[in-house]
């Protein structure tokens, strides 16, 4: 369905307020903005948001100035002798990242100097191809690490709690499989670290009601910001039977 087709029919049937689920829609700021000109309630972020969460390099930026420890990157790239310059100060291996992405979609792995061009230029046009926009940075591989994400519910006013993390390093072409809660590689001092951190990203992206803030966990026990997913995730329920909650309840309250 196209946005005009569902605010036509939200409309229709007397509907003040729309739940966009776990994806597609979820996420598209354009959506959101609509619903708040259309006088129906998105339930989800503010537009401003989900299209600061939703540019990768924007957001390494915003949470770097909060003070939220980063993998080693670039901002967007703008030429191949920019790609170059970048690398060499990165170092190898490092990923080619689509700024607008998700899903694992516009990522290339890159061990020499020698393959960047090439790697910068399918990644940029896979991501015009699924997401509309071409913007690539660099970020330093790591390796081993371990994905571990903090579901977080923001009321829109500063007030933010986290409800523990959860652990997605099983993955296949950086798409998750396994997903289990609470991890056992998190001690309760980083679990703490994390939470904090976590709190700190949504208070500072001025965020409302659900959302995942994602780190990576290397070997030594230091976490790095990844990305914001501004959405109720399709795993939800692992932290749901963790902790007793609705998530979805809480996004209506909220």
């Amino acid at each position: 369905l196209s946005i005009p087709r569902i605010l036509d029919a939200a409309l229709a049937t007397g509907s003040d307020a729309i739940h966009p689920g776990y994806g597609f829609l979820a996420e598209n700021a354009g959506f959101a903005q609509a619903c708040e000109e259309s006088g129906v309630t998105f339930i989800g972020p503010p537009v401003e948001a989900i299209r600061l969460l939703g540019d990768k390099a924007a957001a390494r930026r915003t949470m770097g100035r909060a003070g939220i420890p980063l993998v080693p990157g670039s901002e967007p790239l703008t030429s191949a002798d920019a790609a170059v310059l970048a690398a060499t100060r990165i170092g190898f291996p490092l990923l080619v990242k689509a700024a607008g992405g998700g899903g694992g979609r516009g990522i290339r792995r890159v061990e020499r100097v020698e393959d960047l061009p090439n790697a910068v230029e399918a990644a940029s046009g896979e991501a015009q191809q699924v997401f509309g926009d071409p913007t690539v940075y660099l970020e330093r591989l790591l390796a081993p690490v371990r994905h571990i994400e903090v579901q977080v519910m923001a009321d829109g006013n500063g007030n933010v709690v986290a409800l523990g993390e959860r652990e997605c390093s099983v993955q296949r072409r950086h798409q998750k499989l396994i997903e289990e809660g609470p991890s056992v590689a998190v001690s309760p001092r980083l679990r703490q670290d994390l939470i904090e951190a976590a709190v700190t990203a949504a208070r500072t992206a001025g965020y409302r009601g659900a959302g995942t803030v994602e780190f990576l966990l290397d070997d030594g026990g230091r976490f790095y910001f990844l990305e914001v997913n501004t959405r109720l995730q399709v795993e939800h329920p692992v932290t749901e039977m963790i902790t007793g909650m609705d998530l979805v309840r809480d996004q209506l309250r909220v």
